[in-house]
Formats: C-alpha cells, structure tokens, sequence
C-alpha cells in the first residue's frame, strides 16, 4: 500500500460514516498533480509523419519494390528516402553512409526549413571540411524502412490506399539493411568506403559489415558509435515501459489514428515513452549537476509544481510528439529490440569474427543505454577492429551527439586511413 492510499484524508469508509473532516480541509483544495504533466497536444496533428503532398525539402525517394522480410511476409512497394551531399567519383569509391538514430531521419546537415523541421543532426560531423568531408566523399543519408520521414513506414499507404497502420508488418535490422542494399544499387553504388552509424543506426552499420558483402556491395571500413552486436536484456526491459506506455494511450487505437483530429493522436502515450527513454540517453551526473533538486522557475514541488529535471522532460516529449510518429516509434524500438548479429550465423562471437572491414568503435564513458562493456565486445571480437575509443562525456549515450571535439577527429582519422591504405 503506497503513502498515498494511506492518507486518512482519502479513505472512503470515513467519508461514507460522516467522520469530521479535518478544519481547513477540502477534497478540491489540495495541490493538482496533473500539473506534474506539461503535454499540450491540442495543436499536435495525430502524428509527425512526413506525408505526400508535405514539402519535400531535401529528400529523394527511390522505389525498391518488394522488400522479403526476415521473419516471414513481405513488405510490398516500398520505397526508401534519402540525402546525399557531394560527388560520386568517377571510381565509385568514395561514397559514405551515414545511418541514423531512432528519432533521426535522412536529415543529417543543413538548416530547418519546409519538409524539416529540425536542423541536421550531425551537421558539425559532415559537411564541406567537416570529418567526413562533403568535398572528398559523396555522403547518402536513408530515413529508415519503418520511419516517419520519407521511406515506407506505417503511415504509408498500404495496397489498399489507407495507411498501414496496425496491418505494419514486423521488421528487423536486417530487413532495413536489405532495403539500404537496395538503394545502393540503385545509386550504383557497389562499395562503401565508409558506413558509420550511432546509436541504431550502429546496429546497422555492423550487419552492413556482413549484409553488404553478401550481396555484393563492399564495406571497406565501418563506424560503430554506441551502438551493440546484440541487444542485451537491460535495453529490453527499458524499452518495455516505453510500449507500454504508447499501446495504452486512447488515442493510439491499436495503431489506426491517421485520421484522427489534430489533438486526438497518442501524443500522451509517445511522450512517457520519449520521457523514458530520454533518461537512458543522458547520465545521471548531468541530471544531478544540471537540475539538481531545483525546481522549474517559480513551480513548488509542494505545491504540485514541477523539479527542473521534469520541466525538461516534458519539453523533450512535446518535441517528439509534434515531429514523429508512435506506431514508427514501436516498430523501430521493436526492430532494436530483436536485433542480434549473432541469430543465425553461429552466435555473436562467431559473427563478429567472421566480419572483414576494417573498423573503429566508439563507446561513451557514461553511456548507461548502450553500455561501453558492449563497444568492447565488438572491438575484442572484430579481426580489423581498432582498439576501442571512449568518449569522455557527462551527457551519456547523447555524448555522440554533442561531444564533436573529441568524436569528429575521431572519425576524420579513420577515414582519413581508409583513403591513405588504397
């Protein structure tokens, strides 16, 4: 029995006997705690997803018709959208992938502007003179197979003209693995000489490493910043509360809510789970040095207002809820969740031994998603892996997105390698 259930002030059977209630007190009078939560969705279209007829920006889309599916099924007319900044040389060999996170998108650098609503994500990491440089490589950016942003998701039109919506098959890393080989035939594309990728897209970046030479695509070097050969049961069980939390909003019907009125989505439901998993992305050190105990400007905790630390993620789950999409949410975490480099291939181990790229691991010190424990499994296993590199940071798993002083030389030298070793 919680503090709560026990308050003399709130048990019925007194009531219900007429007992003499306290002076002063007032079943209304107390401190709401609904003020604990800040999501204001009723301007919130039911969801974030790019749709035909949104401004493109700066995204191509490439069809790559039927996409087999590991698990079983297909996934027909899909369609893969994309970025790309420099040049193709005549050679083909200098072309980079840049894959991205959960809630990224094809969006890696350049400004906000129609068709995106967020600045590039790692615009201080690629770019003309930047680590990876636009001015030496051509860099391709795909939104992910079961995103919001442009590639085919589940609010896609389906065969039947409505949005896929719960009908969205399951997918798994290498399912969007095999729709980026795709694409990359379709750009003529027939080897990377680069795939880096944070977060999930490390997940991709390292089936890449086996997927690509498969299908005839070479992977000369591959950047896996953290990111795991395998999902361990610590992500799972946090991932856990984030569905949950999205599957019991009202609102997400099932994962059928395309039509629904602006501010009838399962915003609610996809903010708890950005608030979640938000916590997992940052360290506990920049919680306690950052907010503290510190209230949100004039709020009082006692009087049900908020601490800092919920002010700030309440900020962070209004944002996600305007950009983003809760049934791409679910499919993605549940791709994460599934992925295993060892699942049919002799086991982790084995697999990583098995890969031929040459390639560099990046952890975070204070990563407490993807903890460093996994960069170094894969750098031990890993034939060419060089020994792993840690970030020192106290932003946690984010320190990828923020610690470019140290990432950037990082990934410069690594490349730079690559090209000196032809």
């Amino acid at each position: 029995m919680t503090d709560e259930q026990q308050r003399p002030g709130d048990r019925t059977d007194d009531v219900d006997r007429g007992a003499p209630q306290p002076q002063g007190w007032s079943r209304s009078g107390g401190p709401s705690r609904a003020q604990s939560r800040r999501l204001d969705p009723t301007t919130f279209p039911a969801s974030g997803a790019w749709r035909p007829g949104d401004p493109v920006g700066d995204r191509q889309h490439v069809e790559i018709g039927t996409l087999e599916l590991e698990g079983g099924g297909q996934l027909p007319g899909v369609q893969v959208a994309y970025e790309s900044w420099g040049t193709l040389n005549d050679r083909r060999d200098n072309a980079v992938l840049v894959l991205h996170a959960l809630t990224g998108d094809s969006h890696v650098t350049g400004e906000a502007g129609p068709g995106h609503p967020t600045a590039g994500w790692w615009s201080e990491m690629v770019g003309p003179g930047a680590p990876i440089d636009t001015d030496r490589y051509y860099v391709v950016a795909p939104n992910v197979v079961g995103g919001c942003q442009g590639s085919t998701g589940p609010s896609s039109l389906a065969p039947d003209g409505a949005p896929w919506g719960s009908a969205f098959p399951i997918i798994t890393v290498r399912d969007q693995v095999a729709a980026e080989i795709e694409l990359s035939r379709s750009l003529g594309i027939t080897s990377w000489a680069l795939v880096v990728g944070a977060s999930m897209g490390g997940l991709r970046a390292l089936e890449w490493t086996l997927l690509g030479p498969e299908a005839g695509i070479e992977v000369e070097s591959a950047a896996i910043i953290a990111s795991a050969a395998q999902t361990p049961g610590d992500q799972i069980a946090w991932a856990h509360p984030q569905l949950t939390a999205i599957h019991a909003d009202p609102r997400f019907r099932g994962g059928d809510y395309y039509d629904a009125a602006d501010g009838d989505g399962p915003h609610v439901g996809l903010g708890i789970a950005r608030s979640i998993a938000h916590t997992t992305y940052r360290s506990a050190l920049e919680f306690d040095e950052r907010f503290g105990r510190i209230p949100q400007g004039g709020d009082d905790p006692m009087h049900g207002g908020r601490f800092a630390v919920q002010s700030y993620l309440d900020h962070h789950a209004s944002k996600l809820a305007r950009r983003f999409d809760a049934n791409s949410y679910v499919v993605l975490t549940e791709s994460m969740l599934t992925h295993d480099l060892g699942r049919d291939r002799g086991g982790v181990t084995t697999a990583l031994q098995s890969i031929r790229s040459r390639v560099l691991v990046v952890g975070v010190d204070t990563d407490r998603l993807f903890l460093p424990a996994e960069s170094e499994r894969i750098a031990r296993e890993v034939p060419r892996a060089e020994p792993v590199r840690l970030l020192r940071s106290a932003y946690g798993h984010d320190g990828f997105l923020i610690e470019f002083d140290q990432l950037g030389p990082i990934v410069g030298e690594f490349l730079a390698g690559v090209h000196k070793r032809r």
